[in-house]
């Protein structure tokens, strides 16, 4: 039973893993720096999901990324872009609409 849990709890994080991220790139962030911040704020990312969803952010158009020489590193470093952010504030309400719904769906369940 603990295994379907952890898959059902894994699929609903999948559903809101884009808003997630798009909500923490109004600033240029790179991928490290993402995932730290995501992870202060309790929301767990591997590295292995992150970058594929960045890149496939960026080629769809969501997305701005530039190579910065830091420390003499290169680093890419991601910001939302103008399409991100009109798809970020859709998203955003569809998700406070829907919370609002189930919320109203569980407040008179049974225990």
């Amino acid at each position: 039973m603990k295994e379907l849990i952890e898959s059902y709890f894994l699929e609903l994080r999948r559903g809101v893993l884009i808003l997630g991220v798009l909500s923490q790139l109004a600033n240029k962030e790179y991928g490290y720096s993402l995932i730290q911040k995501l992870q202060d704020n309790h929301f767990e990312i591997e590295a292995g999901t992150l970058y594929p969803l960045l890149r496939r952010l960026e080629k769809q158009g969501l997305l701005e990324s530039s190579w910065e020489l830091i420390e003499n590193r290169p680093r890419r470093y991601y910001q939302i872009s103008e399409q991100g952010v009109i798809l970020y504030e859709q998203l955003k309400k569809e998700y406070f609409d829907m919370n609002a719904i189930i919320s109203q769906l569980t407040q008179g369940e049974r225990t």
